[in-house]
């Protein structure tokens, strides 16, 4: 197998690695945060946050354009920064992976930082450890197996980014085309032995994420 085929399983992984890392931390700092804070207008704010997982990709892909476009003033503080635009790069597929993958990490670490023992975390802070000690080696602990389980999904579900990727990143080969593309544009293109090959491999890395999960539960 050539370079043609391997270099969209590689843009899957890369992208969707950095978009996980990206999605893990700010879903536990915001999890953490919803946890244990009640506000007027959580309601609404929660389900902003969960938006994304059930807008049809291409709409996620549109407001992305919309915010990070060239007449916007993101876009334009990007041009600014960078002196090139971010749509159609690889980062923008990563910010698109991102914003899919994200509720699933925050629904995850909002729902373990809840299921602590406040109890446990306060005997801490009797013994003297600040905010930050406790939220490391108390709560992030006894929420680790949600933690875990959200990492794993946020992961699986950017790498199986489509839609948003598609309108926002584009389907730039070596570039953009991660491997949904890739598939797609296989068959479009009649090509179904590729196709099958690619379809396999996500099946089997999607595999296992979910079996690992699962076995660590156990």
């Amino acid at each position: 197998m050539g370079t043609d085929f391997w270099s969209p399983l590689k843009l899957s992984v890369e992208i969707a690695f950095v978009a996980g890392i990206i999605t893990i931390v700010a879903g536990i700092l915001i999890g953490k945060w919803m946890a244990t804070h009640h506000f007027r207008g959580k309601l609404l704010l929660e389900t902003v946050l969960l938006l994304p997982l059930v807008l049809p990709p291409t709409v996620v892909g549109f407001l992305l354009i919309i915010i990070f476009g060239k007449n916007s003033v993101l876009g334009n503080l990007i041009m600014w920064l960078f002196n090139q635009p971010v749509m159609f790069t690889w980062w923008a597929a990563v910010i698109a992976s991102t914003v899919v993958a994200f509720p699933l990490m925050y629904q995850s670490a909002k729902n373990g930082f809840e299921s602590v023992d406040q109890e446990i975390e306060n005997a801490a802070r009797v013994d003297g450890a600040n905010e930050w000690q406790v939220f490391c080696l108390v709560s992030i602990p006894l929420a680790l197996k949600a933690l875990v389980s959200g990492g794993i999904l946020s992961f699986t579900r950017a790498l199986g980014e489509f839609g948003a990727t598609l309108m926002f990143a584009g389907n730039i080969p070596g570039k953009t085309q991660t491997t949904p593309l890739a598939i797609y544009m296989a068959i479009d293109a009649g090509n179904m032995a590729l196709a099958w090959t690619w379809v396999i491999c996500m099946i089997g890395i999607s595999f296992i994420m979910l079996l690992s999960i699962h076995l660590m539960q156990k």
